[in-house]
């Protein structure tokens, strides 16, 4: 019973940090390279500190994969009880379901 709402809560807060990410990088997307954003690409980001989010935070950790000029996708691994979101993060924000894997 205890594990289930630490798991619930893991699940929770990796959905908000994976939510600020996709919200900056989304901001980051339309803002002009001159102004330091990504000019309507993502192609040279490589870590979600460009965003101005941590890669490691108390909730897990946040790895950027496969940056396209449109997309990348968004790994949270949580720090405590292994709960794993995978995401699409569009100049929108969050494209679709991420695909939450609980312990």
């Amino acid at each position: 019973m205890f594990t289930t709402g630490a798991i619930n809560a893991e699940r929770d807060a990796l959905l908000q940090d994976v939510n600020n990410i996709a919200s900056t990088a989304a901001a980051y997307w339309r803002k002009p390279a001159a102004l330091g954003g990504g000019a309507r690409s993502f192609l040279l980001v490589a870590d979600v500190v460009v965003f101005g989010a941590d890669s490691t935070n108390a909730n897990g950790t946040f790895v950027m994969s496969t940056p396209t000029k449109d997309d990348f996708i968004l790994t949270a691994t949580g720090a405590n009880e292994g709960v794993v979101i995978v995401a699409t993060i569009t100049q929108q924000g969050v494209s679709g379901t991420p695909t939450i894997t609980l312990p």
